[in-house]
């Protein structure tokens, strides 16, 4: 049987790559693909998004509108059942603290942590969380589990 690994690119020949700079005699040297002289012609040079060679460029002249809440949204972290079920045993509590020491969440959650419905809870902890998804609210009532919301 064939491995990924024992297979090879048969359909065409691997593409030799030109080498730039090295030399005149190599085709690609003397100034090396980047024209004359000026800024796009030095190391280090990279062309900012949307310039347009000293024109005015486009999202200059458009008007700005409407509104982004992109400024405002705090990233929060979703933390399934399944995951508690996994790192966690009777009677502990699962909360900002708690989560940092086992390494599930980023040391820096501005919007906190949610309880999502993934997956089975059978252990009886305490869940401390900044928000939990409707679903993840009613089992957590229905399997009388202690959970509180954090501000």
């Amino acid at each position: 049987m064939l491995n990924l690994s024992e297979m090879r690119n048969t359909s065409r020949p691997k593409k030799k790559v030109q080498r730039i700079g090295r030399g005149i005699g190599s085709n690609r040297g003397g100034h090396a693909g980047r024209g004359g002289k000026g800024d796009s012609h030095r190391s280090g040079y990279r062309k900012r998004f949307g310039y347009e060679g000293g024109q005015v460029p486009l999202y200059r002249k458009l008007p700005i509108r409407g509104f982004t809440r992109g400024l405002f949204v705090k990233d929060s972290q979703g933390i399934s059942f399944a995951k508690i079920e996994q790192y966690y045993k009777n009677g502990e509590t699962v909360n900002m603290a708690t989560l940092r020491e086992k390494g599930l969440i980023a040391r820096r959650l501005p919007g906190g942590i949610k309880i999502l419905a993934v997956g089975t809870l059978t252990k009886k902890v305490t869940i401390e969380a900044h928000g939990y998804s409707a679903a993840a609210l009613e089992l957590l009532k229905e399997k009388s589990i202690s959970h509180k919301i954090i501000e």
